[in-house]
């Protein structure tokens, strides 16, 4: 960064007479010439005035659906979790680590709250009653009055289907699951589901038999493929899985039964984890930019801290098809 010293150089002038006009000092006699010499030097050196305040460590409460243990089942969240921990380090944050289970030990100073995951109204409600600064990742449905850092799903889903239409398969089934949040009775309807069945409503290829659902990982994916193949003929189908552990585990048991991929069935997940392009064949999906996720969570973070802004913001963050084998 440009000190004063540089900018007094590079303009020909005293070091004094630099700080006075970029202070606005109403008091100074210099021409306008000068002055707008002087800023133009400062803008293109990215000038910054020193604050005189003393640096303050900010202490955030990073509050994490899933354990480090349990993101080995799905590195989406690892990544997510690895963006907001080089971003905060960035910024020199402090980052106090909460699990979902322990959302009452956060204490009432902290300066804010990163929540990464899909949390009930109620949890939700839990949070903003301790920090005015919240900030939600990859939150589904629940996040009014809350920054939150967000995964165009509605675009997702479309962008898959449409890819598997392209390929000319007769029928696309899908394959989820089901979660009940921590303070609610029935299983909480997923995102990824809601646009699915709307889509496939409107292009017509919407069929309940083919809509697979259990648990969101490899293990789930598989016994459901190899439930639907043990009943089913293999027709011209397509497979949007809602995410890529899912696809991971219904490749596998296609792989077993020595299904033809991509002739008879072809298959799309979601997230574009490190693992999609090693598996065989390797894995069409959906990427989702996981650690600029959790980056600009905490850009959001020291924005409501810093500026002190009180009106919500909601950022989408671009995704992609990344066609590999299996389409």
């Amino acid at each position: 960064m440009a000190t004063i010293k540089d900018i007094a150089k590079a303009a020909g002038v005293s070091i004094a007479t630099v700080s006075r006009v970029l202070n606005y000092d109403p008091t100074l006699s210099v021409g306008e010439i000068t002055k707008k010499r002087i800023f133009e030097i400062a803008e293109s050196m990215s000038y910054q005035k020193k604050s005189n305040r003393k640096k303050i460590t900010r202490r955030i409460a990073f509050v994490h659906w899933v354990t480090e243990s349990e993101e080995l089942t799905d590195l989406y969240y690892m990544g997510i979790r690895h963006g907001i921990e080089d971003q905060a380090k960035e910024m020199h944050l402090q980052l106090i680590k909460y699990t979902v289970n322990n959302i009452d030990e956060i204490p009432p100073d902290i300066d804010g709250i990163i929540a990464v995951g899909r949390f009930s109204k109620i949890q939700i409600e839990q949070l903003k009653a301790i920090s005015a600064h919240i900030v939600l990742v990859d939150s589904d449905f629940e996040h009014s009055g809350c920054d939150a850092v967000l995964t165009d799903f509605r675009q997702v889903i479309t962008r898959a289907i449409d890819h598997l239409l392209e390929q000319k398969v007769a029928k696309i089934g899908f394959i989820g699951g089901k979660e009940t949040l921590q303070g609610t009775i029935a299983p909480t309807e997923d995102i990824r589901e809601y646009y699915f069945r709307r889509y496939a409503k409107e292009k017509n290829v919407l069929d309940e038999e083919l809509i697979l659902q259990d648990d969101f990982n490899v293990d789930s994916g598989y016994q459901l493929m190899k439930e639907f193949l043990s009943k089913q003929s293999i027709p011209n189908i397509g497979f949007l899985a809602a995410n890529d552990p899912l696809a991971i585990g219904a490749l596998k048991a296609l792989n077993e039964s020595k299904v033809d991929i991509p002739n008879k069935v072809r298959l799309v997940g979601i997230n574009d984890i490190s693992v999609s392009k090693y598996v065989y064949p390797a894995l069409t999906t959906i990427r989702i930019e996981k650690e600029l996720m959790g980056k600009t969570a905490v850009d959001l973070m020291m924005e409501r801290i810093r500026d002190d802004r009180q009106i919500c913001k909601k950022v989408y963050i671009e995704t992609s098809l990344i066609k590999r084998e299996t389409t």
